[in-house]
């Protein structure tokens, strides 16, 4: 990146690169596959995305079975989208952004960048992920036009993580997830603090268990002093540090999780799938029920539904009072204490 670019070009032109690297990735996993589709979209309210999602479901008139690919359904979507934030919005987000002015009345220019994925493989022995990554900036005057000035920057933070939700249980890809975090971070107090918090924000209270075994997540990380951060934790401070830190994390997701895909697994029995689509419904009840960015994606006005939606697997299921994981001794009982009780990977 050149030093030149403002922070917005920077992390429009980074959001851009890591999808471009993570799509290549995992269509090189499984060659046989079809493409990820590309669907390339315009704001009307200013702004443009890029969603690259697969999905492989029988065309019409063939076998009612899908090609049995690697992935059952994935996405990788970038957003750069700038527009007006209404009086109420912005009351909201002075909670943590005390520079925000704000009358009641007036509205004030937005940017946001980021790249937001999901992939739901196929088989039950390989971990569902999720990724995250963006940059918020608020100015005290209305965007001119394309190329001029933008107003002043009265506030701006980064948001973002990575978490692994499996099936079930194997501890050598968790270790491995989060030792690549750990790394990535290049700090490991702030690794501690961002894997706590990602474990307290993916956990779904009326399951009383988390929605996997976890990674790191923050929101809200800027120059100004964060509560869910001590002041004992050396943590990235100037914008440029903390794009720079987003960055490693951005990077570190390829070798984090494409290898947990190209090990060697033990075929799975229609048992294992049915409690691969058991879990499944848990992460639809998450996202649906308690996921921020899920629900105020929903709230925004011509908001896009089906980049949105991306997340949620292609099937699922629920079952009344399932005896799954409840037998003592086995697999889907040893996945449920570790949701019950968050483990330390790294």
């Amino acid at each position: 990146m050149t030093t030149s670019l403002t922070m917005r070009q920077k992390m429009e032109e980074f959001v851009d690169e890591l999808q471009n690297e993570i799509v290549a990735a995992l269509e090189q996993l499984d060659p046989n596959a079809p493409k990820f589709k590309r669907d390339s979209w315009v704001r009307a309210q200013g702004g443009r995305g890029l969603s690259c999602v697969f999905a492989c479901t029988p065309e019409p008139g063939q076998a009612s079975s899908p090609l049995q690919t690697k992935l059952e359904k994935a996405g990788v979507n970038v957003s750069v989208v700038h527009g007006m934030l209404p009086p109420a919005a912005i009351k909201e987000m002075r909670a943590d952004h005390s520079s925000i002015p704000y009358d009641g009345q007036t509205s004030l220019p937005f940017f946001a960048a980021g790249i937001s994925l999901v992939i739901h493989p196929r088989s039950p022995f390989e971990p569902t992920v999720h990724a995250n990554y963006r940059y918020f900036e608020i100015t005290d005057k209305a965007a001119a036009a394309e190329g001029g000035d933008t107003g002043n920057v009265v506030a701006w933070w980064f948001g973002g993580g990575c978490d692994l939700t499996p099936s079930y249980l194997n501890e050598e890809d968790a270790h491995h997830f989060h030792t690549s975090l750990k790394d990535a971070c290049q700090n490991e107090e702030l690794y501690r603090t961002f894997k706590k918090w990602c474990d307290e924000y993916f956990y779904l209270p009326h399951r009383q268990e988390t929605r996997g075994i976890g990674g790191m997540f923050f929101d809200d990380l800027s120059s100004e002093k964060h509560a869910r951060i001590s002041d004992d934790v050396v943590r990235p401070r100037t914008a440029d540090e903390i794009f720079a830190f987003v960055s490693r994390l951005g990077k570190a997701f390829v070798p984090s999780y494409v290898p947990l895909l190209q090990k060697k697994r033990d075929i799975p029995t229609d048992h294992h799938r049915r409690w691969q689509l058991l879990r499944r419904g848990r992460y639809v009840e998450f996202n649906l029920v308690y996921d921020r960015g899920t629900k105020f994606g929903l709230k925004t006005p011509s908001a896009r539904i089906e980049s949105i939606l991306m997340s949620l697997p292609e099937t699922a299921r629920w079952e009344y009072m399932s005896e799954m994981g409840t037998e003592e001794g086995s697999e889907e009982e040893r996945m449920l204490k570790v949701l019950k009780k968050p483990q330390e990977w790294a």
